[in-house]
C-alpha cells in the first residue's frame, strides 16, 4: 500500500519551520547574551557575527539592528566627531535597554558597532564610502545595500535625534534619554571638601571688600560674557554635543561651518551669530551710557552715524544668514498712513 506524498511533505515543511524557529530563537538569545556583557548595551559586530546575525539569516528577522560604522585612525580628526558619535549611540542604546526591559520590544531591536580595520569587507557590502554613518537593517532587509541609513543632521543632533529616528522607522519606544551625572560621587565629595576649607578664607576676603566681585571691571566682562554666552546658543551647543564644523561629505578636504536647514546647528555658526549680536550690543551700550557724556555735538552725531551703520550690517548679515538657512524672509513694510 502506497504511502501519501501529501502527508510527508507537510511533516518536512513543519520540521524544517521548527528548525528555522529555533535557530532564529537562538541568535535573539546570543544577541541578548552579548548585549549583557556590553556595558553600554551596543554589540561589537565584525564580519564573522555580521554574517552569523544577519546576512545568513532568513526573513523576516525577528529583530532589528542599528549598526554605527567606526574607524579608529579617524578617532584624531575633530571634524568627524566620531568618539563623541559613538558615546551617544551608546547612551542611545543604554536607554532603549533600560527603558524596555520588562517589554518585548527589548528583544526587537539591537544596537551594535563595527570597526573598520577589522571588518573592511562588512564595510564594502554595505558600500560605505565615508563617515559618521549609522545604518538600521530592519527585518525584511535582504541586502545590506537596501538598509536605511540616518542622516547626517540626525546624527550631528546627537541621542536625542537619533532616537527619533529609530521610532520613526521601527515604531518602537525608546524612551527619555538617561545621561550620567555631570559630576561623580567623589568629584562633588572632593569639592565640598574643598569649599569646607577656603569658606573661612573667602569670607574674611569678602568682608574686606579684597575679592574680584569688588571690581567693576570683572562685572562688565562677565556681563559681556553671559550675553554672548546667551545669544550664541552655546548651552545648545554643549547640551547636545555638536562640533565645530562637520566634513563635507562629497569633498572631505572641505569643512562646513554652516549647515543649511533649521534642524540643526554648528558650533561655529553660533559663535558667528552671537558675535554679531554682541557688537550690536556693545554699541548700544557705548551709544547709550558712554557717548552721552561726550561734550561735542559734531563728535557725538560722527560717532553715533558710524555705530547705527556697524549695527545695520550686523542685523542685515543676521537676517540673511537666517533666510539662507531656514528658507524663512523678514520684509519691511511702510506705514500704511505714508502711502
Amino acid at each position: 500500500m502506497a504511502i501519501s506524498e501529501k502527508p510527508i511533505l507537510i511533516l518536512i515543511l513543519i520540521s524544517l519551520a521548527v528548525v528555522f524557529s529555533g535557530a532564529e530563537s537562538d541568535r535573539v538569545a546570543e544577541l541578548l547574551s552579548l548585549q549583557s556583557r556590553s556595558k553600554s548595551g551596543v554589540i561589537h559586530l565584525d564580519d564573522h557575527s555580521l554574517s552569523r546575525f544577519l546576512t545568513s539569516t532568513t526573513t523576516p528577522r525577528p529583530y532589528s539592528i542599528l549598526i554605527f560604522f567606526d574607524a579608529t585612525q579617524l578617532h584624531e580628526k575633530p571634524e568627524l566627531n566620531l568618539q563623541g558619535l559613538r558615546s551617544e549611540f551608546g547612551l542611545l542604546a543604554s536607554s532603549f535597554i533600560s527603558n524596555n526591559k520588562d517589554s518585548p520590544s527589548a528583544s526587537k531591536l539591537f544596537f551594535c558597532d563595527i570597526e573598520f580595520k577589522e571588518s573592511q569587507s562588512s564595510f564594502a557590502q554595505f558600500g560605505i564610502t565615508s563617515l559618521p554613518h549609522i545604518r538600521l537593517v530592519g527585518p525584511d532587509v535582504k541586502s545590506l545595500k537596501d538598509s536605511e541609513q540616518m542622516e547626517q543632521g540626525d546624527i550631528s543632533r546627537m541621542a536625542d535625534s537619533m532616537s527619533d529616528f529609530v521610532e520613526s522607522r521601527t515604531k518602537l519606544s525608546v524612551g527619555p534619554i538617561e545621561r550620567p551625572p555631570m559630576f561623580s560621587k567623589k568629584q562633588l565629595g572632593f569639592f565640598v571638601a574643598a569649599f569646607l576649607v577656603w569658606a573661612p578664607f573667602v569670607v574674611k576676603k569678602v568682608l574686606a571688600g579684597q575679592t574680584l566681585l569688588h571690581d567693576s571691571k570683572i562685572w562688565l566682562g562677565s556681563a559681556v560674557f553671559v550675553y554672548f554666552f546667551s545669544v550664541s546658543g552655546t548651552m545648545h551647543n554643549i547640551i547636545r554635543k555638536m562640533p565645530m564644523f562637520l566634513a563635507d561629505r562629497n569633498d572631505p578636504s572641505k569643512l562646513i561651518f554652516f549647515y543649511q536647514g533649521s534642524g540643526m546647528q554648528l558650533g561655529a555658526e553660533g559663535f558667528a551669530i552671537g558675535f554679531l549680536y554682541t557688537i550690536v550690543g556693545l554699541l548700544l551700550a557705548f551709544v547709550t551710557h558712554v557717548l552721552v557724556r561726550v561734550k561735542n555735538v559734531t563728535v557725538q552725531r560722527v560717532i553715533m552715524l558710524f555705530a547705527l551703520f556697524i549695527s545695520f550690517l550686523a542685523v542685515k548679515k543676521v537676517v540673511s544668514l537666517d533666510n539662507w538657512k531656514t528658507g524663512y524672509g523678514i520684509h519691511a513694510f511702510w506705514p500704511s498712513s505714508w502711502n
